[in-house]
């Protein structure tokens, strides 16, 4: 896992010492991506400096060092991330190498990195990444025809910045992290109001959007090639994708998966034992992040399974907190004592969670208001004292309905749409009238008549959240008013449209045939399609990469994501349950009662902390004096919100956050008013 970054400066107007101090400058701003070593290479003739940061995994001698150039001298390869199929793929090298007649190469050591230059350099770019089972996101650079490609993996796990122009002319830049681009010279960084809007509504700005005008994310599964003589010119192709994830839910809904449920499971349990048993490879510690829910209480199973096979103990991760609300860390414990592993438990206490709030926009580099960023950060921290790679259950929620709007939303929006608008209306003021606070208290109340309330966990959260979506009228205006933390955030920013993302692309999702619009299967997509890349994984490897951990998702292996398109619904949602695919195959690793609760994600008491330990500190950061001055959002209704909270009537943590730390991040980005 690495940093990587450089500069394709067409205009010309840099010397080659000037061109590789700027790559030099870009990678230093990236250097807790990659402690352990770093590297530099030039092609003059080019016009071209790569950079990189390393954080040694596989092959920790000088031969894994990047950039590297191939055997052949024409390719040089700039990479973040890990090939878990590398060996495999070593094979089929020197098999077409062999079959071709060329000669065998004799490889420098074993690193991935080498491995995957060489199949790039032998198949191609668009070839080569579909034979790679991995994560990952690079720069390859063809000495010959002097063009530029950029990648990025299939679900987007690793990230990738790149901006052209943004200097005034011929110039493209890329880095992994923002900091690193915006640290190349002449850089003048300007917020994109749109994508502001848009992050404002989801907490975070979904590719290929950036808070920055003029910087573009790499969309996952695309790649882009530009020439230095179309740098040149100012011309910068559009991204083209190498792997569709809408075209892999039309062929698993099309063909689903004609054996039995425990057919079904066990094919699952294969492709899941595959792709953690190709994780756990690594030459440095390697452990598991263990929160004792489904997902990470599966993949920390498969783990020991597959220690045990080899005389050895998993070792497992979690973080615990004081308010019983949000700690999961007795059954993580609990999970870790039947499944054999070497167990750590970090109590963190509101000091330490606190003291991190302030630096979290300098972690993320752009504003990301997933509050769950602050535990998985001090998770993250706690676990690279002991070990340099882990594995974790990201992905699980997205590919196997574990969401409650899986669950819940597909079958309330098929009784609520054929409602009379106006009483959808009624009903949603209604339910906002009354306090959360107030619908916990009455959902108790009601819980010995009615014992599924006793499931949910803070009900009244929920219903204000469900409120806000019955007076949608359409499927993506519902699911769109779900997932909104501002559901208008032209209040905030007025003056400017928000920019486009997943939801409003249907030209890209999967059939509506097979996929209608409010199914479980489509709610299912788009968060895969950007909830996942965009807050998901982009959580985790800021936080993770902060601290120079590499964290793997064996969930994301491709093979079992196209897999889990194709089992049938009733492996996904019933009884009011989802991931039954996964807690199928759990029960035959661990007793229910370990792992039976109601989903608790990880979270932090952001509510009582804005009333207490944060007021002053957010209370300083949208002062409306000081919005006013800046220009980018309207004080009037964050002080409404900011009141309503105060009141303890309302909890309005949720839009709250994304004004806060945009705030915070203006604070350390160095934006022109």
């Amino acid at each position: 896992m690495c940093g990587i970054s450089g500069i394709l400066d067409a205009t010309g107007a840099l010397s080659p010492a000037e061109l590789t101090g700027a790559a030099a400058r870009m990678a230093d701003h990236q250097t807790h991506r990659g402690p352990d070593d770093a590297g530099l290479w030039a092609d003059p003739a080019g016009h071209l400096a790569l950079s990189h940061r390393r954080l040694s995994i596989l092959d920790l001698s000088p031969q894994g060092r990047q950039p590297m150039v191939s055997h052949c001298g024409r390719f040089v390869l700039c990479y973040n991330g890990e090939i878990y199929n590398h060996a495999d793929l070593r094979a089929q090298v020197e098999a077409a190498r062999s079959y071709s007649g060329r000669p065998a190469i004799a490889w420098r050591g074993h690193s991935d990195t080498e491995i995957l230059l060489e199949a790039l350099a032998l198949w191609g770019v668009e070839q080569g990444l579909k034979r790679a089972v991995g994560m990952f996101a690079l720069a390859l650079w063809d000495t010959r025809a002097r063009t530029l490609t950029l990648a990025r993996d299939r679900l987007g796990e690793k990230p990738l910045y790149y901006a052209l122009d943004a200097t005034g002319g011929g110039r493209l830049l890329f880095a992994s992290e923002l900091p690193g681009l915006t640290a190349a010279p002449g850089f003048s960084p300007q917020v994109d109001r749109a994508a502001l809007a848009l992050y404002l509504r989801l907490a975070c700005v979904p590719a290929p959007h950036c808070i920055l005008a003029g910087v573009r994310k790499l969309p996952a599964a695309h790649f882009l090639c530009l020439g230095l003589d179309e740098a040149a010119r100012g011309e910068l192709p559009a991204p083209r994708p190498w792997w569709s994830l809408s075209g892999v839910v039309e062929a698993g809904l099309a063909q689903p998966f004609a054996g039995t449920g425990a057919e079904a499971q066990d094919a699952l349990l294969g492709l899941l034992r595959q792709s953690v048993r190709g994780q756990m490879v690594a030459d440095v510690p390697l452990g598991a992040l263990l929160s004792g829910g489904i997902d990470s209480s599966l993949i920390a199973a498969l783990m020991a399974e597959q220690a045990q096979a080899m005389g050895g103990r998993v070792k497992t991760f979690t973080i615990g907190y004081a308010d019983a609300a949000y700690d999961e860390s007795a059954q993580a414990e609990a999970v870790a004592r039947h499944l054999g592993c070497e167990h750590t438990t970090l109590m963190a206490g509101p000091k330490d969670a606190l003291a991190l709030v302030p630096k979290l926009m300098q972690i993320a580099g752009e504003p990301f208001a997933d509050a769950s960023l602050l535990p998985t950060r001090l998770v993250a921290e706690l676990t690279r004292g002991h070990v340099t790679v882990c594995l974790s259950g990201d992905g699980g929620d997205e590919l196997f309905a574990g969401y409650n709007r899986h669950v819940h939303a597909p079958l309330l929006w098929a009784r609520l749409s054929g409602l009379p608008a106006g009483l959808r209306v009624l009903v949603a003021g209604l339910a906002q009238a009354v306090s959360p606070r107030a619908w916990d208290r009455i959902f108790a109340a009601l819980a010995p008549v009615l014992p599924g309330l006793a499931k949910q966990r803070l009900p009244g959260e929920k219903l204000h959240k469900l409120a806000q979506a019955l007076p949608a009228r359409v499927p993506p205006a519902f699911y769109a008013a779900l997932v909104s933390a501002w559901p208008d955030p032209g209040l905030l920013a007025p003056g400017v449209g928000e920019a486009s993302w997943a939801l409003r692309q249907p030209g890209t999702w999967p059939a509506a045939s097979l996929c209608p619009q409010g199914s479980t299967a489509w709610m299912q997509y788009l968060d895969a399609a950007w909830y996942l890349p965009d807050d998901i994984l982009t959580k985790v490897d800021r936080a993770s990469m902060s601290v120079g951990l590499e964290s793997r998702a064996p969930y994301l292996d491709h093979r079992v994501a196209e897999f889990a398109w194709s089992l049938p619904g009733s492996m996904r949602v019933g009884g009011g349950q989802g991931k039954l695919a996964l807690r199928g195959l759990l029960g035959r690793y661990l007793p229910p009662e370990l792992w039976e609760r109601p989903k608790m994600g990880f979270g932090v008491p952001l509510d009582s902390w804005l009333r207490g330990e944060l007021k002053d500190w957010a209370a300083a950061l949208i002062d409306p004096a000081r919005l006013a001055r800046e220009g980018h959002l309207e004080p009037a209704p964050v002080a409404q919100a900011w009141a309503e909270h105060q009141s303890g009537r309302f909890n309005r943590q949720y839009r709250l956050w994304p004004v806060l730390m945009f705030q915070s991040w203006l604070e350390t980005a160095g934006i022109s008013v």
